[in-house]
């Protein structure tokens, strides 16, 4: 469960603009071209609502691959946040390629900048506790890795990427494989050093996975009095994340538990993006 860092993005950054500029230009803006091609002009780009920031190499790639000789001034960093009306970024190149750019940078940033604001939201709620907040797999298909990046500018964490990073083992896999314990052999055998973990529905459920070796249990919905049975029954040979009736008049109690982890899909799926303006100055 190590989080995404920017460096590891590189490609997949360069890939979601190329995609995203080919939806929205696909084969010329033909309404920029009703300016002058020499025509230069600044434009600044500002929030109309408070929040955290996410995305900044996102609009960077946007108008490197848009017109290179584009400048972008940053005021703020991921992770930072702003009040409403804060001036995000400025910008000063020619006049076509700004506004050519202005839809997808902005996609990006009021997308990821929403994400990036609700996790924050969810840890605060947990602030002095040592539990860590997870997101899932909920995610928009194509940006996953950006959405989970997004998640750490807000303080929160990634649980795993896809299907090839870690095991989670459910009641479907568990019945397929005979059992929790032939399940949880497999899983070391077929990839060892992968991070196994099990979904458990109540405490004979955790009781078996915690004899079959298993890295992390998922207590799936189990009440709060069960969780911090389990939290005593496991007494730290592995990892607990609770899952299930999570909001925010949970959460706390949750965290409160003494369970490692609480994974929330509402990180990424739940979101809305945060009203951007980009003001052009001739």
């Amino acid at each position: 469960m190590a989080n995404l860092s920017l460096q590891q993005l590189t490609e997949e950054i360069e890939a979601n603009v190329r995609i995203a500029l080919a939806e929205d230009v696909g084969s010329g803006d033909i309404t920029a071209q009703l300016i002058a091609a020499d025509k230069t002009a600044s434009a600044r780009v500002i929030t109309r609502e408070a929040a955290v920031i996410s995305g900044v190499a996102w609009v960077n790639e946007v108008f490197r691959q848009v017109d290179s000789t584009v400048v972008v001034r940053w005021l703020v960093a991921d992770g930072q946040r702003v009040e409403a009306n804060a001036v995000l970024f400025e910008l000063e190149g020619r006049a076509r390629a700004l506004l050519t750019g202005e839809r997808t940078a902005l996609n990006f940033l009021q997308s990821l900048s929403a994400v990036a604001t609700r996790s924050q939201y969810f840890a605060d709620l947990v602030a002095g506790t040592a539990v860590k907040l997870l997101d899932t797999r909920k995610t928009l298909p194509g940006l996953r890795l950006a959405q989970k990046y997004a998640v750490t500018c807000g303080g929160c964490h990634n649980h795993r990427l896809g299907l090839y990073d870690a095991f989670l083992i459910k009641e479907n896999h568990i019945a397929a494989c005979g059992g929790v314990a032939a399940t949880v052999a497999a899983a070391h055998r077929i990839a060892p050093g992968k991070p196994v973990e099990v979904e458990v529905e109540n405490l004979d459920e955790l009781r078996e996975a915690l004899a079959a070796g298993a890295d992390i249990i998922m207590l799936d919905e189990l009440s709060l009095e069960d969780m911090r049975t389990a939290v005593q029954l496991n007494a730290g040979q592995a990892q607990l994340e609770a899952s299930g009736n999570v909001n925010e008049q949970t959460i706390r109690a949750i965290a409160e538990t003494g369970v490692d982890y609480i994974s929330l899909g509402t990180l990424t799926k739940d979101v809305k993006a945060v009203d951007l303006s980009m003001r052009l100055s001739l």
